[in-house]
């Protein structure tokens, strides 16, 4: 038997602020420990849901390699889970099973869900809030680990910028999705929009002989997790305002927004579903009333819970101080792990915004963002962004940022650099 799913919180700060000072900032590192791949309660989930636009079958065997991928997914599904494939046009029809629910993963049921994958054919448009609403109704309103996968190779052309966003809303909350790209002719900001909803990620693949890798991949780690609906609850005390709460590791999600009141200077955020050995990082910067020197405060508490109401558990707690000094040599340090994941935020700021600066031919404006990104990225020890960078750029000094704009770029390097710009380089601990 595996044990069960525990979590440890650790707090990273540097508690000492001069007198009147009000920012508090910490890093928080939340660590699940053991636990087993079973969910632990409420079963498991999954939709694949695989776009069969026209443009799907017009070059580079997408089509081909996305029915393969599927059914790469669908042999990791374990047995027992409840799961589903789901075709996308401009509406969304059911591939397996042919009525509208989910059907136990079973040998039997999984070879036969591959077969009608092996069926699809494309051809109509597409139409991803769609998509979206389908898998929303096959979840309905079941507990457990809820999780889809979304691949698409297109933009959202068969629907308006606000249907896709109302449906959007509806699905935040009821299932993670993780979003691909295939190819290059998709757009970042859609995906995006979606994963980060719906606390997913959001990746690229290029050649789309390597959708089956990554679909394995997917669905390995879903299908890893053990426990679902966590969220991160933190309370801070009267006359303090939470400026904003972020993951930071193992990539940037903005949190701020997400934020649930659940009781008197309480609130929650959502973190979704997570599995034995995870870590992940969260920068909270809370304001709060100053204090004279010597005074000592609990600027906020932390904790890890799942469930609601009555029914709410606490799987881990952690505090953040604040304590109030006149000796500069200690208010004067800068927590290495809040520092190094201010960093991680702008060098995600500045390669966007330095692309952006690009394909609008502000090339000055292209050439000093991106060469901050060089210089941050080899700073923090980021060798994946790094080596992103360098196809999109020649890198003549990566510790001042210069550089020169490559007069020729691939696509798919940028779109690659674009889509992984919010993948973070985990910090050493203390």
């Amino acid at each position: 038997m595996n044990a069960p799913l525990g979590f440890r919180i650790d707090t990273f700060q540097n508690e000492y602020l001069p007198a009147d000072a009000t920012r508090v900032d910490a890093v928080v590192t939340v660590t699940a420990t053991g636990g087993g791949a079973a969910p632990a309660s409420g079963g498991a989930a999954e939709v694949i849901i695989v776009d069969c636009s026209g443009s799907m079958d017009h070059a580079h065997g997408k089509l081909t390699a996305a029915k393969n991928a599927t059914a790469a997914a669908i042999s990791a599904v374990r047995d027992g889970v409840d799961f589903a494939v789901v075709a996308g046009t401009e509406k969304a029809r059911m591939v397996y099973p042919t009525t509208p629910t989910l059907i136990t993963a079973t040998t039997a049921n999984k070879a036969d869900a591959i077969a009608a994958v092996g069926q699809l054919r494309a051809g109509g448009g597409t139409a991803i809030g769609a998509w979206l609403r389908l898998a929303r109704q096959l979840f309905g309103n079941r507990g457990g680990l809820r999780h889809a996968i979304l691949l698409t190779d297109g933009r959202d052309e068969h629907e308006t910028p606000q249907q896709l966003d109302a449906e959007i809303a509806a699905s935040t909350g009821v299932h993670v999705c993780d979003c691909r790209g295939v190819g290059t002719d998709w757009q970042i900001a859609e995906l995006r929009k979606i994963s980060t909803a719906l606390l997913g990620t959001c990746d690229i693949v290029a050649d789309p002989a390597d959708l089956v890798a990554d679909f394995q991949a997917m669905t390995a780690t879903a299908m890893g997790k053990s426990v679902a609906d966590v969220a991160l609850r933190l309370w801070t005390p009267r006359g303090a305002t939470v400026e904003f709460v972020k993951q930071v590791a193992p990539e940037l999600l903005d949190l701020t927004g997400r934020r649930t009141e659940t009781g008197t200077q309480t609130g929650e955020y959502p973190t979704g579903a997570w599995g034995g050995a995870e870590s992940r990082d969260y920068h909270i910067c809370i304001e709060v009333t100053p204090g004279g020197v010597g005074d000592v405060m609990l600027a906020g508490r932390v904790a890890l819970v799942r469930g609601s109401g009555d029914r709410t558990e606490v799987l881990g707690q952690g505090l953040i101080k604040a304590v109030w000094t006149d000796d500069v040599t200690q208010s004067s340090k800068i927590s290495p792990e809040v520092a190094h994941y201010t960093g991680q935020a702008e060098l995600a700021e500045v390669i966007q915004e330095g692309l952006t600066a690009r394909r609008d031919g502000d090339l000055d404006t292209a050439t000093r963002k991106l060469g901050r990104a060089v210089q941050i990225a080899a700073a923090s020890g980021n060798t994946d962004t790094a080596t992103l960078l360098e196809g999109v750029v020649d890198v003549l000094d990566a510790r001042t940022g210069t550089v020169r704009l490559k007069s020729a770029v691939r696509k798919a390097d940028e779109m690659t650099l674009d889509t992984r710009s919010t993948k973070t380089s985990r910090v050493h601990k203390r």
